[in-house]
């Protein structure tokens, strides 16, 4: 994999996970303690759970970088709800 991108998809989930944090209204999820990398796992796993949630039910969002991003916004809301509800 190209160094650009690893850091696309860094970008991506970062972005990602900031914009799900402040849909949720959620100061990330306390993986690590720094919130800008929780936020990029949280943006990468919310990317793979959206792929594969959407992609299940038929839906596409459209191609490209915003195509992308709004895919795995819908899947880390999707990831955070769950976390919510196990934590309960």
């Amino acid at each position: 994999m190209a160094v650009e991108s690893i850091v696309i998809w860094l970008v991506v989930g970062a972005v990602t996970g900031l914009l799900s944090s402040v849909i949720m209204k959620g100061k990330g999820l306390a993986f690590t303690g720094n919130e800008l990398v929780d936020d990029i796992v949280l943006g990468i796993i919310g990317a793979s759970v959206g792929g594969f949630v959407l992609s299940a039910l038929g839906v596409s969002i459209g191609t490209g970088m915003i195509g992308s991003i709004i895919h795995a916004v819908i899947g880390a809301c999707i990831f955070i709800f769950a976390i919510r509800l196990i934590r309960r």
